[in-house]
């Protein structure tokens, strides 16, 4: 077995062993995808290198890639294209953000059939419009009024669907009844033991909860496939009707909290949490403008987990069907590069986190930036190095169960 095997193996043995084997298959598709499910590498890698210059502590979401920014739904109702996934969240060098993301540009268009050169140049334009915004010292937001060109569509279109197109997709109907669908490959049956005491559960949360919606009962769980890197981990869909309003649904995730991968290569003094829940939705609270609609945590059977509501449409952008849209990608990166400064001005100054000041100095400074971009470039040739020989140990059978 190569050590690559092992670090792959040793990561991922406390998750849920069948569904570990469906991660693995899914990284197999190619090097972005597996750049997604190994996250831990990349800070094994950088802690080893120390090859980053020194920069300004932030809160960062950790697992920065193109497609870990995307639309959700705000507890106000609105809809916002923002940062999306802080499983990994915690106090680091603003370099690492930058690097995990820009590392995902060189993978991510490799994959997609777009040229190096192409790709060299979106990383550029992302560095640069994420300086430019810490320069400004003033953070954004894109909703569907401030949007531009693809994100203004995408967001367009999140927030014109319903309630009815979620229902539509994930519940079927059967003996008078609105059911949770087992027809798509990420949805799997929960044993009845399980169903009852997460039923009771939430139905207590909803109760008790300031963050869970009102006059609501659980009416359906399934166990929930999602992403690539948090296969794995124990997620639950809940269909809860409403009790006072006739033929009205919601959609509830429940995701598993588990220690952030990156804290275990950061020298970084970090904050003591009450649960690793709790760091993951208060730094997504810090980070977004507006916080997803019921994002609240909640601990089941010794665990702790993320609950929010489930989004009505896909979240996030497909850059396979941009790929030969260049004005588009261009509109797309700029954008995301602005959020990521933005979340970072939004959280300055909290905990440890650096000032206004400091990150406005920090994205005037012309010296680190080629530094980032030539440390992302080399890394990008290690993952589709690690990602071919990922392949063929997974074809030898080396990431069987037993």
């Amino acid at each position: 077995m190569s050590k690559l095997s092992d670090r792959l193996i040793a990561f991922n043995k406390d998750l849920l062993p069948d569904m570990v084997q469906l991660k693995y298959e899914a990284m197999t598709e190619n090097a972005f995808r597996f750049y997604r499910g190994t996250c831990h590498l990349f800070y094994q890698d950088l802690a080893n290198a120390e090859a980053l210059p020194l920069s300004p502590l932030v809160w960062i979401c950790g697992d920065l890639h193109i497609e870990n920014f995307g639309s959700y739904k705000g507890d106000n109702k609105l809809v916002y294209f923002d940062l999306n996934d802080f499983d990994e969240a915690l106090l680091a060098p603003a370099s690492y953000e930058l690097a995990r993301m820009v590392t995902s540009i060189f993978i991510a268009f490799e994959s997609l059939d777009i040229g190096p050169e192409k790709a060299l140049k979106m990383a550029r334009l992302f560095v640069k419009t994420y300086c430019a915004t810490l320069a400004k010292g003033k953070s954004i937001s894109i909703e569907p009024r401030t949007a531009k060109g693809i994100v203004c569509d995408f967001l367009t279109a999140a927030d014109d669907s319903t309630e009815k197109d979620i229902l539509k997709k994930r519940t079927v109907y059967k003996k008078n009844k609105i059911m949770l669908s087992l027809e798509d490959e990420r949805h799997f049956k929960v044993d009845k033991k399980l169903k009852h005491e997460l039923k009771a559960h939430i139905n207590e949360w909803i109760a008790t909860s300031s963050d869970g919606p009102y006059n609501y009962k659980v009416k359906g769980i399934i166990f929930r496939l999602a992403g690539t890197g948090s296969i794995g981990v124990k997620r639950y869909l809940f269909l809860l009707k409403s009790t006072n309003t006739k033929n009205k649904y919601l959609f509830v995730d429940m995701k598993q909290a588990r220690p952030s991968s990156v804290l275990p290569y950061t020298t970084v003094q970090q904050l003591q949490w009450p649960t690793e829940a709790d760091r993951i939705i208060t730094t997504q609270k810090r980070m977004q403008n507006v916080s997803s609609s019921l994002l609240s945590t909640t601990v089941f059977r010794e665990d702790s987990y993320v609950i929010q509501e489930l989004q009505p449409v896909k979240d996030t952008i497909k850059f396979k069907l941009l790929k030969d849209e260049y004005r588009d990608i261009y509109q797309v990166i700029d954008d995301m590069a602005a959020l990521t400064a933005s979340a970072q001005l939004r959280s300055g100054g909290i905990h440890g986190s650096a000032i206004i000041d400091e990150l406005e100095a920090w994205g005037t400074d012309q010296q680190w930036q080629d530094i980032i971009i030539e440390y992302s470039r080399k890394y990008a040739e290690k993952v589709k190095r690690y990602y071919k020989q990922f392949v063929t140990d997974y074809k030898a059978g080396k990431f069987k169960k037993g």
